[in-house]
């Protein structure tokens, strides 16, 4: 890793400007990236990571966005000064990003197979048939199931593990020098995570590929990176080999970032508390039809005669890979989607109810989901967002009155309250989390969904948010049904836990029966894909 490095940052700044104010989201950053080399940025939400690797390509909205200095030399060429033709040259060929949110980078309109494509032929990557052989190799590499079944796809069809996965895809296509991957894991289960990662260091060992890793995860960190970057306010704090950040951190922000980390134990469960949400015999099957009279000739059995029982103050932590059911089970339960079966919300069958019939209560009922942008409306400021609930279901409350509360929800989950008459645009993917769940606890309810809760959050904030979470459980005595694939985060709040693969339930017991002593191998491949991976020399990824 001698010579001339891949690319260069030198003293880049990054400043916003909006209603005629300026403000300074990246200050003098610097930091090279090898041939051959993995270099992983770190550091919790709105340090000026993403706006940071998103300068690279030139990808911010300009002129609101503007380089007070710096240059960016990819093979000693400044991009930051580059021709739009010479930029549209290295992006998709010698550099790719892969995107945080996948829902919200892939168009909708299109179905996978032209999405991939797209990329392929703008590069110039031969006839459609080469195309297609090359998108199919890649949905297979990255772990798409059915991979042929799934090229007509479109995004809305695929889990977000999914969806994350054909960014992947997307992003490796053409085999780049350089590949920026901002959070490129963090929808994705423990095992395919550890897939991604064995795929990211192989294409980079048999091709020279380098890396710019973004994440808040330092135990990924730890396994993929050659050297660290630490940022936070803007500036980088730290930066060295990665054993050596993390065996003798110098600087105090690193040192809180390595100390964070989920914490505590569940509140104990409560064998006499009401039962708060069941669900006997709970199926959702998605019709497949062809021919031309769009018959039925099979189901895809996404829920599959699932019983479920969640008690006040009670945790149910459900867990397995992308595509599950996880999450159709908990739309279903909360009758977002329609389902067969019976399902039981504090003493009344709302199995059978509308739309509608489910509005008075919504309020008792309330849901994280897994994307927070596509979640939170754009033309809403954060105020009215956290607040519409209020307007809907507490119609008394004066406006000082519902503001009070808007306040005391962000306040709660972390957020600075003046920043409430903002958009969710202007915010951080960790912060959008944070506005999603001080939306739902804003109402106080009784059920709340939670999927994926934490998957956008930095360590240091995924620590704050299981404590609220159990705080707010304690206070309130809420049931959740706790979605995830990070299992040390349902190891901290789970009383029960709920195995699923396809559908079906392969496992169900107390949380510490299922961490410590699984009985079925799908089970122990994920306990040991999420808590006993270790590197090897070579920075493969081994279980």
């Amino acid at each position: 890793m001698s010579g001339t490095p891949l690319l260069s940052v030198r003293d880049l700044s990054v400043a916003f400007t909006q209603g005629g104010e300026t403000s300074v989201a990246v200050d003098r950053v610097s930091f090279d990236i090898n041939d051959g080399e993995t270099v992983a940025l770190v550091g919790e939400s709105g340090s000026g990571k993403s706006v940071s690797a998103l300068s690279i390509l030139r990808l911010l909205q300009y002129p609101a966005a503007s380089h007070p200095s710096g240059q960016v030399l990819f093979q000693g060429k400044d991009l930051l000064s580059a021709h739009d033709k010479t930029l549209r040259k290295v992006r998709g060929d010698d550099v790719t990003m892969i995107f945080q949110e996948p829902m919200t980078s892939l168009n909708p309109l299109h179905p996978i197979e032209r999405q991939i494509g797209e990329i392929l032929k703008l590069h110039g990557a031969g006839p459609d048939t080469d195309i297609r052989a090359r998108t199919l190799e890649m949905l297979e590499q990255v772990g798409i199931r059915d991979a042929e079944k799934r090229l007509k796809a479109y995004p809305h069809q695929l889990s977000g593990g999914q969806r994350q996965r054909v960014m992947i895809a997307m992003a490796l296509a053409n085999r780049p020098k350089l590949l920026i991957a901002d959070e490129p894991t963090t929808a994705l289960d423990v095992t395919v995570q550890a897939q991604i990662l064995l795929l990211l260091d192989t294409l980079k060992r048999e091709h020279r590929m380098s890396m710019l890793f973004i994440t808040h995860d330092l135990g990924i960190v730890r396994k993929i990176a050659d050297r660290v970057c630490v940022m936070t306010d803007g500036k980088i704090v730290e930066t060295g080999a990665t054993e050596e950040i993390f065996q003798n951190p110098q600087h105090d922000y690193t040192k809180h970032l390595l100390a964070a980390e989920p914490k505590g134990k569940p509140i104990p469960l409560n064998d006499n508390a009401p039962v708060v949400m069941t669900g006997d015999g709970v199926r959702v099957w998605f019709p497949i039809r062809k021919g031309f009279m769009r018959r039925t000739v099979d189901n895809v059995k996404a829920v599959d005669e699932i019983d479920v029982r969640v008690r006040s103050g009670q945790t149910l932590g459900v867990v397995g890979e992308s595509g599950s059911g996880k999450t159709t089970l908990g739309l279903a339960l909360t009758r977002m989607i329609s389902s067969d079966g019976q399902i039981n919300f504090n003493g009344q069958d709302i199995g059978e109810y509308s739309f509608s019939d489910m509005r008075p209560l919504r309020s008792d009922i309330q849901i994280v989901f897994q994307d927070p942008f596509g979640s939170l409306s754009p033309r809403m400021s954060i105020a009215e967002i956290v607040g519409e609930g209020l307007s809907i279901h507490e119609p008394s409350l004066t406006r000082d009155e519902r503001d009070s509360r808007v306040v005391a929800a962000l306040e709660e989950v972390g957020l600075d309250a003046s920043t409430r008459f903002r958009y969710p645009h202007e915010f951080s993917g960790g912060q959008r989390q944070r506005i999603a769940i001080a939306r739902a606890m804003v109402l106080k309810p009784k059920f709340v969904m939670l999927d994926e809760p934490t998957s956008a959050l930095d360590m240091s904030v995924q620590a704050q948010i299981v404590d609220l979470l159990r705080d707010l459980q304690r206070k309130y005595d809420l049931a959740y049904l706790f979605i995830s694939h990070d299992l040390k985060v349902v190891r901290a709040l789970a009383n029960e836990v709920m195995v699923m693969r396809n559908g079906k339930i392969v496992e169900f017991g107390p949380a510490e029966q299922i961490f410590d002593d699984p009985q079925t191998e799908y089970t122990k491949a994920l306990m040991a894909a999420a808590f006993e991976i270790e590197v090897a020399p070579s920075g493969v990824v081994n279980e």
